[in-house]
Formats: structure tokens, sequence, C-alpha cells
């Protein structure tokens, strides 16, 4: 996909051996889960070396990369040194509460602290920068280590302590007179002060601290369901159903809506934004998905209200083919660039399709994802679960792309001719127990933030490393509707997968 070849004719990509790596917030037999601990966001920086969750509790969570800081370098550096090329490895970083429950006294509307996506935004001098959003109100952080200055012990040396004269205290003044610093009567005694007990400050200790620098409030009337950064680093927007805002990071009280898709009468309205993404080369141009299962490319030269589109990208329904559930399975839920922003990436209940941005008549490629469901959509309609939306992904590289199921499954296809690469948590966990003797437990204990109610107990952590033995494929057809993998991330530079399942991040490797 780098060089502009079409993804639909290149060769099939190698085949990968998908591993377990790592887990965090493991739950044992029988623990409850709580509703706030449940990861609600996953995104890698750019570099891929710091990964972010957030939950709905309003928490982020940062974790930072450890394998390629025991020898230095990449992996494509150690591949070719002698060092044995480990799997990725990340460790808890540190956290912050990001948002709080709010109430809209003028709507009667209570505003959930659930963090429903972050973003991260291009360091600086050692710091992290970070946008995270929840239904209303989106935060820009900064996360930097912070040197904790404490004072010493005073500069004199105890076994000098015995020469200081009598007539002398702190600091050498005479014992008899004032704290009148600037008294003229003040003299120095005979062979000056053998000793001045100054007080030393150091600085051993650093802490991560996080500070929120922006607040973005009060320009969405509906939920956001996206934020998106700009590739000049000055700029992001922010989507709900019906508008997409744009902002400058450095300006918190005023945004540009570009796109607006509410009609004069609501009465009329027939789709809603779902979802939002800027171009990743390209700062003026960015695309949008809608419920009718449409991806709208928009350049923002054209006018200052994008309401008319570049190009249109959507599939013909086919003849014969329309039901009641039609327009439910159709609405696309996510959708990412490819690195090189030749190609984008759409997920609707069904399927996942690649579109190439220079051909609107179809998909480049369709990967069907639930087409075994269909027999139970009228079942998937009743308990809800046709509504779920379901994130998607691409490897940095392009050639494969990910999307999460039901049981915890996700799958991976290799992005020229549709190969289905389907592995299972439930499955990998089963074989890793398996070989119990040969993991690691790392346990790590971290202060829980000021409402203990919604510490992130669960991620408090036991960090299992896995076995080396890969997954048995799971059985399609034998679905748990309650369990479901709803946010995936893939590494930007390899082929490693971070997935949320519940209030637990799994990380796999290739």
């Amino acid at each position: 996909m780098n060089g502009g070849d079409d993804a639909a004719t290149s060769g099939p990509p190698p085949s990968l051996e998908w591993r377990f790596s790592q887990v965090f917030g493991e739950r044992t037999a029988g623990e409850e889960v709580q509703e706030v601990d449940i990861i609600s966001a996953i995104e890698f920086d750019k570099s891929g070396d710091h990964l972010a969750t957030g939950d709905r509790g309003g928490r982020v969570v940062l974790f930072e990369r450890t394998d390629t800081k025991d020898h230095g370098g990449s992996r494509k550096d150690l591949e070719q040194t002698d060092y044995p090329v480990r799997h990725p490895e990340f460790r808890y970083k540190t956290e912050f509460q990001s948002h709080e429950p709010e109430f809209d006294y003028l709507k009667s509307l209570e505003i959930e602290e659930k963090i429903n996506k972050i973003r991260w935004c291009q360091p600086a001098n050692g710091a992290l920068f970070l946008l995270s959003t929840n239904d209303k109100t989106i935060k820009y952080w900064k996360v930097q280590e912070k040197k904790i200055k404490k004072i010493s012990e005073m500069n004199i040396d105890p076994s000098e302590s015995s020469n200081i004269p009598p007539q002398l205290v702190t600091n050498g003044l005479p014992a008899d007179k004032g704290h009148d610093y600037l008294s003229k009567d003040f003299s120095f005694p005979p062979g000056g002060i053998p000793s001045l007990r100054l007080p030393v400050v150091t600085s051993q200790e650093t802490n991560l601290v996080a500070r929120c620098r922006r607040v973005y409030a009060h320009a969405h009337d509906y939920h956001i369901n996206s934020i998106s950064n700009s590739s000049d680093g000055e700029t992001f927007i922010s989507a709900d159903d019906l508008r997409v805002n744009l902002w400058n990071l450095e300006i918190s009280n005023q945004s540009f809506n570009i796109v607006d898709v509410k009609p004069t009468n609501m009465e009329d309205l027939t789709e809603v934004i779902t979802s939002a993404e800027f171009h990743p080369i390209h700062c003026n141009m960015l695309a949008y998905s809608s419920s009718k299962g449409s991806i709208r490319l928009i350049d923002m030269r054209q006018s200052a209200l994008c309401d008319s589109h570049t190009k249109l990208f959507e599939e013909p329904e086919a003849p014969g083919s329309r039901s009641f559930f039609t327009e439910i399975i159709a609405s696309i839920s996510d959708i990412k660039f490819s690195k090189d922003g030749r190609y984008i990436l759409s997920r609707d209940y069904m399927t996942l399709k690649l579109w190439d941005i220079n051909m609107d008549s179809g998909p480049v490629a369709s990967y069907q994802v639930h087409e075994h469901l269909r027999p139970r959509l009228c079942d998937l309609y009743e308990n809800d679960s046709i509504f779920d939306k379901f994130e998607c992904c691409l490897s940095g590289d392009g050639l494969r792309v990910a999307t999460g199921s039901y049981s915890n499954l996700f799958r991976v296809f290799g992005a020229s001719q549709g190969i289905n690469l389907i592995k299972s948590l439930k499955f990998v966990l089963i074989n890793c127990c398996k070989t119990f003797a040969s993991m690691v437990y790392i346990r790590r204990q971290i202060q829980t933030p000021a409402r203990p109610s919604r510490s992130i107990g669960s991620m408090t952590r036991v960090v299992r490393r896995g076995s080396e033995s890969p997954g048995t494929e799971a059985n399609g057809n034998a679905y748990d509707f309650t369990t479901k993998l709803l946010h995936m991330a893939w590494h930007p530079t390899e082929n490693s997968i971070a997935c949320a399942a519940a209030n637990s991040l799994y990380m796999y490797y290739a």
C-alpha cells in the first residue's frame, strides 16, 4: 500500500503467526467487572513507544514500551545485531482522572465521564501531549516528568560543629542580637565564621505529573463520537451526530463549524455522522462516515462550510436485498486512513471494507466479519447487540486489517485478497494457562485516584507475559454476545495489536 499500488491486485502478504504477549488487568475467576473499569478507548502514539487507554470511569492510563530501552534502537536495528529479538513489552507508566461526571442544568442532562476517544499529539521537550474526550468536553493534557525538590541536611560537617563559637547560632548570627539582618551593628567574629548552616536543595526523584492545558467545551449539542489530529500539528477536529468542528490546539474558546448536516426540520433527518478522521498527510482533507453506510471526503480549501463533498464512497444496494435491518447494519461505526493516506478502512456491523480514495465506484476489498450472524439479526435486534460499534485498524505497512467481534475474538485479514486469520482471546488464554509454570507474574501496586470506588483496581496490575505457543482457532458459530471486543489498535510500525476485553488490556504480536 505504501507505494500507492492497488491493494486489491498486489500479492498476498506473508502469513503471520500471532502470539500472546501480555495482559493488564486480568480478572480472577469469579471476579465481577466494575462498570467504571471497562476500557472504552485505545490508542498508540506515532512512535509506538506509548499506549493510552481510557475507561468508562473517566480515567486515562498510559503505558510505555520497555523492550527497546534495554538495548536501545528500533526492532529493525536489533535484527541486524546479535541481540535476540523479543516481542514488544509494555509497562504501566501513569494514570490520571481526565473527566468527571457532570450535569447540564439547562438541558437536565447527565454527562457521563466515559472516555470516548483518545488521540496523541506531537511530543515536545520530553513531555507527552494527548487529547481525550467524553460526550461533551475535550481536554488537552500534558504529561511530564517533574523533579521533586527536597531540602537535604545542612551542608555543615557534623564533625566541625564543635568548632562553631558558642556565641553564634544558625547562619552565624550573634546570640545576643535579634534577627535584624540589616543591622549595622553586626560584625564578623575574629577569624571569620568557620561554617555556615545553609540548607541544600536536591532533586533526585522524578514524578510524572499530568496537567490539563486546555478545555474545549460548549461546542457540541450532541454526543462527540470522534476527534482527530491534523498533520499540521496545530489543529484537530471533533465530530458529533450532526456537526464537525475545527479547533486550534491553542484556542479553547472558539471553533469553526466545517460540516453541518442538520436539516431545517429535524423530521427530515435521514442520516447522522458516525465517525470522522483527518487525512494523515494533507491537513486540508478529511473524511467522515454516516449511518447510511457512505463515506464523504471533503477538501477544506473549497469552502469554509464543507457541505458539499469532494468524493462520495458508497456501495450500491443489491436489488431485492432490502429489509428492516438494512440501514441498521449498513451504519459505519469506524473509519481509518492507511498510513500513506491512499486507502480508507471502514467497519459496519457485517463487514470491513477497504476503499481507494482515487476510486469512488466501490470498495477495492470487502471482508465478511459477521455474515454468519445474518440469520440471527432478529435476536441481535432484540438484545441490542446489532447496535454495537466495533472499531477497525490497519497495520503500519498497510498489508493487513483487523477488527473485533463477539466472544472476545479479533479477526486479521490480508489486505490483498481477504485472507481471514481469526484469533480468540478466550482460547489463547486457555492455552497460556496450560503453561502456567513458564509464566512470569509481576505485581505492581498502583496508587488509586481520589475516588477509591473508581480505582483502576482491575488494572492494578497483574501483568502476565505470554508463552510462545500460538492460540488455537475459535469456532465462529459459538458466539457469546455478552463478551465483545469493541476497541483495538495496531502498532504503527510493527505487527503488534492491543485490544480491550471488558476491563482487561491484551497485547498480541506476530
